[in-house]
C-alpha cells in the first residue's frame, strides 16, 4: 500500500474510484455477466463490499481488478440463490473462468471492454436515438435528465429509449464485441455522436452550479483517442481534434468565482497551447483524408479561434466559409445559428440578426436558450434595448446552468441601468 493511499480515508478513495472508474468496471462486468441489470447490481455490490472490507484488509494493489472480481462473484452468489444451479449458473461460472480477472486485469482489457460496450449499444439493429441514449447512460453513466438536455427532449422519452435498447439487445442476442473492420464504418456515426455528446455535457454542463464537468470531457477525450487508434479516419481525427481544441480553453472559461467568461473576453494566456498544437495537427491530418465530415470541419473552426492571438484578430470570414461547408456536410438549425453569429462578427449585428431571426421559429431552437441569448446580444449591440431585454428574459427562463443564469441576469441588470 503506498503512502498516498495510507494518507487518505478509505471512504474517499472508494468515492474517487466510483467517480472515475465505475463505468469502466461496469463495462467489464457486462462482458463477464452478459446482462445490463446483473452488471449494475454487481457494480454496486462490489463497491459496498469495498467500503466494508478495505478499512480492515487495506486497499488492494489493483483496486479496479478487485472490484471486478468482487462484483462477478457477488453476482454468481446472487444467481445461486435465485435460480436452480443446473439452469444458468454453470454457464455463468464458465464465462467467469474463461474471462479471469483477479489482479491480472490489464488496462488494455478494460479499454477494450468499454469499446465493446459502446459498439454493442450502437448496433445498427437499434434506432439511432436509442443507440446514443443507451450508450450515454450505460457506458458513461449520465443521468436521464442530462441525456434529455443533450437531446433537447424529455427525460421520459429518453428513459423509454433506454429500456427499449436493453430489451432489444437481450432479445436479439446482440453480441458484446468490437465489429470486424468491414463493419466499423456503418457503426461509427453513432459512436462519434455519443462521444461528442458526452464531451459537450462535460465542456458545458446542461444544468447545475458548474459550467464544466472535467470527468466527462476527460472521459470523452480518452474514448476519442481509443477510436483514433482503432480507426484513424478523417472524422475520428476530427472529433478528437475538436475536443482537444475546445478543452484547451477550460481554464479561461470561468472566473475564480465560477462565473462565465465569454470567448472574446478570455485570457488567452490561460489556454492550453499543447492541446491547441495537438488539435491543430489533427485537423491538418483530417483534411488530408476523404471524405471530410462535420467533426473535421467543426475542428477547423475551433482551430481558427484557438490560433488567433486576440479576439479582434479572428478571421471571421474564414469561419463563415467553414460554416457554409459545415451546412453542406451536416445541415441543421444549430449550425445555422452559429453561422448567423459568425456573420454578425464579420458584417455587423444587423446582418447577423437578418440571418438569425428566421431560425427562431424552428422546433430545434424555439426552446434553446443560447439562440435567444444570441438574439438578445445582437439587439443589445444595435441598442434595441426593449427587444434585447425580452430576448434575455426568454433565454433566462430556459437556462438551467447557474453560471449562465447569472450571466443573463447581469446583462438584464445592465440594460435596466442597475450595475450592482
Amino acid at each position: 500500500m503506498n503512502e498516498s493511499r495510507q494518507a487518505s480515508p478509505v471512504s474517499q478513495i472508494v468515492e474517487e474510484l466510483y467517480r472515475t472508474q465505475s463505468r469502466r468496471i461496469f463495462a467489464t462486468l457486462i462482458r463477464l455477466l452478459g446482462d445490463f441489470e446483473r452488471a449494475e447490481e454487481a457494480l454496486h455490490e462490489a463497491f459496498a463490499l469495498a467500503v466494508e472490507q478495505w478499512p480492515v484488509a487495506g486497499i488492494p494493489e489493483n483496486p479496479r481488478a478487485w472490484l471486478v472480481s468482487a462484483g462477478r462473484f457477488k453476482s454468481i452468489d446472487a444467481l445461486r440463490r435465485r435460480v436452480r444451479l443446473e439452469e444458468k449458473l454453470p454457464q455463468l461460472v464458465q464465462r467467469g473462468q474463461t474471462n479471469s480477472v483477479d489482479t491480472q486485469l490489464s488496462d488494455d482489457t478494460v479499454e477494450d471492454d468499454q469499446l465493446r460496450l459502446i459498439f454493442t449499444c450502437c448496433h445498427p439493429a437499434l434506432a439511432d436515438t436509442t443507440q446514443v441514449a443507451l450508450t450515454l447512460r450505460e457506458v458513461c453513466g449520465l443521468k436521464t435528465e442530462e441525456i434529455a438536455s443533450a437531446f433537447l427532449t424529455s427525460p421520459t422519452t429518453v428513459a423509454q429509449r433506454i429500456v427499449r435498447g436493453k430489451t432489444k439487445i437481450r432479445d436479439a442476442g446482440i453480441p458484446y464485441v468490437i465489429p470486424v473492420i468491414e463493419e466499423l464504418p456503418e457503426r461509427l456515426d453513432s459512436v462519434l455522436s455519443v462521444i461528442y455528446l458526452v464531451f459537450n455535457e462535460g465542456y458545458s454542463a446542461s444544468a447545475g452550479e458548474s459550467v464544466t464537468r472535467l470527468e466527462l470531457s476527460g472521459e470523452a477525450i480518452r474514448l476519442g483517442r481509443l477510436l483514433v487508434e482503432l480507426l484513424p479516419q478523417s472524422e475520428t481525427l476530427g472529433l478528437l481534434a475538436l475536443m482537444l481544441l475546445q478543452e484547451s480553453r477550460r481554464q479561461a472559461r470561468t472566473t475564480l468565482q465560477g462565473d462565465l467568461v465569454l470567448l472574446e473576453d478570455q485570457d488567452r494566456a490561460q489556454w492550453d497551447r499543447s492541446a491547441i498544437g495537438e488539435g491543430t495537427e489533427l485537423v491538418r491530418q483530417a483534411f488530408q483524408l476523404e471524405p471530410v465530415g462535420e467533426y473535421a470541419i467543426q475542428a477547423a473552426i475551433a482551430a481558427v479561434h484557438a490560433n488567433s492571438p486576440t479576439a479582434s484578430a479572428t478571421d471571421w470570414g474564414q469561419i463563415v466559409s467553414l460554416y457554409d461547408l459545415l451546412l453542406q456536410a451536416a445541415p441543421g438549425a444549430v449550425v445555422e445559428l452559429n453561422r448567423a453569429v459568425a456573420v454578425a462578427m464579420r458584417d455587423g449585428p444587423a446582418a447577423g440578426l437578418d440571418c438569425l431571426d428566421p431560425l427562431l421559429d424552428s422546433p430545434e431552437l424555439a426552446r434553446y436558450h443560447l439562440a435567444h441569448a444570441a438574439r438578445a446580444d445582437l439587439c443589445r449591440r444595435l441598442e434595441r434595448t426593449a427587444e434585447a431585454v425580452s430576448a434575455y428574459r426568454v433565454a433566462l427562463s430556459l437556462a438551467r446552468q447557474e453560471p449562465e443564469r447569472r450571466f443573463l441576469e447581469k446583462r438584464l441588470r445592465e440594460l435596466s441601468g442597475d450595475h450592482s
